[in-house]
């Protein structure tokens, strides 16, 4: 038989041990949740971006218009373009993280218009570019980041010219294409994340219809907006 003091003494550790496990056994599962999902997150190392927005070309001057012309210059539409981005984490070093990505940017249409009635009504382009990415305080939910690389550039042309007739030249460009690009990726929920970016596809020039403007390369520009997503 125990004595009442012994006795006393195993009711007191039971009544004070065992509600102190109760209340530290979830704050132990808590923590190793969070240990774990900051793992996880480590762990994402791939990327998936969508974004939409607006393709730009500079207005261009036509070389020896025809007699009369009263606006012998090409202006480009400003049409809605759609890129699409993978990227893979390559390294981490202090706050930059450094990625290989592949941007494939993407305006079906484009409308042209000049004076004369020499250009082809629209042109629709297709750019994939290879490239690299770097971002500054990469891991963090707000990180903005700059990106570099070249490709592959397809033209379509119009087979009609802006006003009636056939387009006398090639209905299909193919053309490398370097690409600078800047932007902001903002992580709002978990593994999903905001992106607003800019970039350059500087690609060779499309065949024209018969307008000769002298340029061999052009700057096709795009601003857009989406979302991201890791995993």
């Amino acid at each position: 038989m125990l004595s009442l003091s012994k006795q006393n003494y195993i009711l007191n550790y039971c009544g004070g041990v065992m509600p102190a496990k109760r209340i530290f056994a979830p704050v132990v599962g808590m923590v190793t949740m969070v240990v774990l999902f900051a793992a996880s997150a480590r762990a994402q190392k791939n990327e998936l971006a969508l974004t939409v927005g607006s393709a730009f070309v500079s207005t261009q001057t036509v070389l020896n218009p025809p007699t009369g012309d009263p606006n012998p210059r090409i202006h480009f539409g400003n049409e809605v373009e759609i890129t699409f981005d993978y990227a893979r984490l390559l390294a981490r070093a202090k706050i930059f993280g450094f990625h290989a990505e592949v941007p494939v940017a993407i305006y079906p249409r484009m409308d042209l218009n000049t004076g004369a009635d020499q250009v082809p009504k629209d042109i629709g382009a297709l750019f994939v570019t290879p490239s690299i990415r770097m971002n500054i305080f990469s891991g963090d939910s707000v990180t903005p980041w700059v990106s570099v690389g070249g490709g592959y550039g397809h033209f379509r042309e119009a087979g009609e010219l802006n006003y009636y007739g056939t387009n006398p030249g090639p209905t299909s460009t193919n053309t490398g294409v370097v690409q600078f690009g800047t932007g902001l990726d903002v992580w709002f929920w978990h593994r999903w994340g905001f992106r607003a970016e800019a970039r350059d596809f500087w690609s060779g020039a499309p065949t024209l219809g018969e307008a000769q403007t002298g340029l061999s390369r052009q700057h096709n520009y795009y601003v857009g907006v989406g979302v991201t997503h890791r995993f």
